[in-house]
């Protein structure tokens, strides 16, 4: 790999962010192509609903100039034909261009490695690996959803400098400024689904929408509800037509309740039920794979963070710390979930970033 690849792959990554939230269930890829001389002379990124992917786009910017050219894509392009489109792989190889550098094997088992092999027999030289850790960590939900049958969840957590999410009354609103929440907003925007559990929408009524970033994208809208407490009379249940709302629930969920929520339009998932806790979310999350979803952003409660994180199924925690102490008989962020004795450290900060008087951090679990 040199210099002049990883920094053309690097571009192609963030090309390929700007299809996070959008694409589910495809992977969100960048494709560049730079010409023989350096110019780059095409860039595509995978459009909303999946199609077209990077390539096909790239490809259609860049015409004839592809001839000869190097394709940059942060992902093996696709071997299989579809009613959609044609394998990205054929469209690479009838373009002309020389050499392909990619940064990942598509776990997919359609393509997985077929795609490179189809490159490599139409003459094409390719290069494997590029910035591969990086695009890892971008495509994560949707190796997760084909490797491990569960997306990528991101846990996000607004909570006092004492770790609290609400003050002895219930009280939350609002912990963090006005910079923190449009921040929270476009993390939703680049996830497929926000996830609540119902004891934080029957507190909040939240609408767990994206707002105020003029994004016409929505996310998908999924409340935990074993037994559908919540009530179709919610601000999710009367915006369901407009905004996708699905429930997860056990079958022993009331019928009436299944039709009045059906009526508002809802999706109801039926899972397995988790003695004590409501739900399996082992069983939830695989529901979830299995309808597509890659990126599952988590937004409560502390009961959902904490079997979440007890269960090793949290990827990604995003911290928001607003500058309060509400003390010991305020509501902690995570519930109690049998940690005894201090282990090695589960988590690696990845960044920090203030967010006018709150301040943001990321880590992943180790």
């Amino acid at each position: 790999m040199t210099g002049d690849d990883a920094r053309f792959m690097a571009l192609a990554l963030a090309l390929g962010r700007r299809g996070q939230g959008r694409v589910w269930p495809n992977p969100a890829v960048g494709c560049v192509i730079v010409a023989p001389d350096g110019r780059i002379v095409g860039r595509g990124w995978t459009q909303p609903g999946g199609r077209p992917h990077a390539e096909a786009m790239a490809l259609a910017q860049a015409g004839a100039a592809a001839r000869g050219a190097t394709a940059f894509v942060t992902l093996e392009p696709c071997a299989h034909v579809s009613a959609r489109g044609p394998a990205c792989a054929d469209l690479l190889g009838a373009s002309g261009v020389a050499r392909v550098v990619t940064a990942l094997t598509d776990p997919d088992p359609r393509t997985a490695g077929r795609g490179h092999a189809r490159l490599r027999a139409a003459g094409i030289a390719v290069s494997e690996g590029c910035l591969g850790a990086a695009a890892a960590a971008d495509l994560r939900g949707f190796i997760l959803r084909l490797t491990a049958a569960r997306p990528e969840v991101i846990l996000k957590l607004a909570m006092t400098l004492d770790g609290r999410i609400a003050t002895a009354t219930g009280a939350s609103r609002w912990i963090t400024g006005a910079l923190a929440l449009r921040d929270v907003h476009a993390l939703r925007a680049r996830c497929d689904a926000v996830m609540v559990g119902v004891g934080t929408a029957l507190a909040d009524d939240p609408d767990l929408t994206v707002r105020d970033l003029g994004i016409g994208h929505q996310p998908v809208r999924i409340v935990l509800d074993s037994g559908l407490r919540l009530s179709p009379d919610s601000r999710l249940g009367r915006t369901a037509h407009q905004v996708p709302v699905w429930l997860c629930h056990t079958a022993g969920a009331p019928p009436a309740a299944r039709a009045a929520w059906a009526a508002r339009g809802a999706r109801l998932i039926e899972v397995a039920p988790e003695p004590g806790t409501g739900l399996n979310l082992v069983a939830v999350l695989a529901a979830l794979a299995d309808a597509g979803l890659t990126r599952v952003l988590c937004e409560g409660g502390a009961r959902l963070a904490a079997g979440l994180i007890a269960g090793g199924l949290v990827e990604t925690l995003v911290t928001y710390t607003g500058p309060h102490v509400f003390g010991g008989d305020a509501l902690p962020g995570v519930a109690a979930h049998g940690v005894t004795a201090i282990g090695p450290p589960g988590w690696r900060l990845i960044d920090t970033t203030p967010q006018g008087a709150d301040l943001r951090s990321r880590w992943a679990r180790l």
